[in-house]
């Protein structure tokens, strides 16, 4: 049976976020003894958080079973109703483990924002617990978490291009300095110089960016040595 909620929190860097907001959709909904909540955005599993570990359980046989009424939500884009898992027969497994638990009835709600898809489930130990929770505002807070999400992960997803282009402006000025060096050591123009360049990085098996750097920090004895040694 379940017991007063304790918060689970997952690895993941919006589990706080998670387990906040299913926390809070619990206590806002009279007849809820717990809450649980999924995300997919494309770029890794599915993340969790739930209002206790008996739902993080029950999530997971949902999700290793691929039945229950969180793949029917996301297959319909509408909310699934269990009113009363004694009668249940569409998800067995789902059924067996919600039972287990003291779980009566659930409904599970899917939000779908761009790349973001996020469910939302609630769970009683009483049947029949969610059958008028179409115009509850509940609905509004899934939505409005949502949005929220997807604005978080096209946040992140831009940050990583910054940091890439970052990344890659750094790479090419010390590529440009090392050939700098190149040049002036060989005498060579800057196709040669480049050409040097990923030679070295071809034959050490290194990237062309950390090659230029030892370049760089050796004032080119270190293409020397490796010139003596080969």
């Amino acid at each position: 049976m379940l017991t007063p909620p304790d918060l689970v929190v997952d690895a993941a860097d919006t589990a706080r976020d998670l387990s906040d907001f299913s926390e809070a959709v619990m206590r806002c909904v009279e007849t809820c003894c717990g809450a649980a909540i999924t995300v997919a955005d494309g770029s890794s599993e599915r993340r969790a958080a739930a209002t206790h570990p008996d739902l993080t359980t029950l999530l997971s046989v949902e999700i290793d079973s691929g039945e229950g009424p969180m793949s029917s939500a996301l297959d319909t884009g509408e909310p699934v109703t269990a009113a009363d898992l004694l009668g249940e027969e569409r998800w067995p497994d789902y059924r067996a483990a919600a039972l287990d638990s003291g779980i009566r009835s659930s409904v599970t709600m899917p939000f779908h924002h761009s790349e973001v898809e996020v469910t939302l489930s609630l769970y009683s130990f009483r049947p029949g617990a969610f059958v008028h929770l179409t115009h509850h505002p509940v609905l509004v807070l899934g939505e409005q978490f949502a949005q929220q999400l997807v604005r978080d992960h096209h946040y992140r997803a831009a940050l990583a291009q910054v940091n890439q282009l970052e990344t890659a402006l750094d790479s090419r000025a010390v590529i440009d300095q090392a050939s700098g060096i190149l040049m002036h050591a060989l005498g060579c123009g800057p196709a040669d110089a480049f050409d040097v360049l990923r030679r070295f990085s071809q034959r050490t098996n290194r990237k062309l960016s950390a090659v230029a750097e030892e370049i760089v920090r050796s004032r080119g004895r270190s293409l020397k040595d490796q010139q003596r040694a080969g």
